[in-house]
């Protein structure tokens, strides 16, 4: 069975672009395949700073995936800190891509432009 891993970024309420941009489509097709929902915490850091709001906002997340149908004994819906493997594998692209490299990523420019 082929694999799909999406995740969502806990650094805010969740709003309707969410919901037609990641969570209903990930609500229709996820049964198709070996299903992960990342809930991307670390990835969060780079805006939100408060660890109560960063707290609310994961356990928000897990709560929308399921509002949505996610059933849990069909997808795995994890946090990125709870796996230190993801971790690691950070640390050893950062040795790896350069800067002139990242900034072909969309998301990277986007936070370089906002000062983040």
């Amino acid at each position: 069975m082929k694999q799909l891993l999406t995740g969502l970024q806990p650094s805010g309420a969740l709003h309707i672009g969410n919901y037609f941009g990641a969570l209903k489509p990930f609500a229709d097709m996820y049964g198709e395949y070996e299903s992960f929902l990342m809930v991307a915490d670390y990835h969060a850091l780079t805006s939100l700073k408060n660890p109560d709001e960063l707290r609310q906002n994961v356990a928000g997340v897990v709560r929308d995936y399921i509002a949505v149908g996610i059933d849990t004994k069909k997808a795995v819906i994890f946090q990125q800190s709870q796996v230190p493997e993801h971790t690691e594998l950070a640390w050893i692209f950062e040795c790896l891509v350069t800067v002139p490299f990242l900034m072909q990523a969309h998301a990277y420019k986007d936070k370089v432009a906002k000062g983040l």
